[in-house]
Formats: structure tokens, sequence, C-alpha cells
């Protein structure tokens, strides 16, 4: 089945075959390749003939993109600072003050 749709880095995109999910990580004109990554966090390289013979559309990126980035637990996202104080970084050069002679 034959398509026309291009691949774009960080765009995503579904196997109609299988119903999977991926997105295109790196695209290389002069090697005429795609790289992808499978939801699950799988990378392949395919070369653009086989691309363009995918049975494939354009796709949401996941709600969660935990699979893809082999990221545990929600509080490994690095969205959250709990255990940083207010003193540790409201004068970051206190530090490397010069001592007075």
């Amino acid at each position: 089945m034959a398509h026309s749709i291009d691949p774009v880095v960080d765009n995503w995109y579904q196997h109609l075959d299988k119903g999977q999910r991926f997105r295109v990580v790196a695209v290389d004109q002069d090697g005429r390749t795609v790289e992808l990554q499978h939801f699950d966090g799988d990378v392949e390289e395919v070369d653009f003939d086989d691309w363009y013979q995918m049975a494939i559309a354009l796709a949401e990126p996941p709600e969660s993109w935990a699979g893809a980035t082999d990221i545990g637990n929600a509080d490994d996202f690095g969205t959250e600072v709990t255990d940083t104080k207010a003193g540790d970084w409201n004068e970051p050069l206190k530090e490397f003050k010069t001592p007075r002679k």
C-alpha cells in the first residue's frame, strides 16, 4: 500500500495493519533512510523505498510518552522539584564570592 506521507522528525505515525504507534527520530536525506522509534522504545531504520510502501497514517502523540522514552515512573519525568529548599537557589552565586583579605 503506497502512500505519500513524508517522514517528519518528531511526528507520530501508526501502522494501519498492526495498530502500533511510532515516531520518526531522524531522516537521513543523503543515506535515504528514516529512523523510527516505536512506542516501546525499540529503534528501527528503514530506507525511503520501504517507508513509502508501509501502511501508515499520521497519529496523535500518546498521552503518556513513558513507553517511548523508557521512563518507568511519573516521578522520573523531571517536572517536579521536591527536595530543594528556597535557600538552596535564592543566591546561586553566594558560594563563588571572593573572600576579602
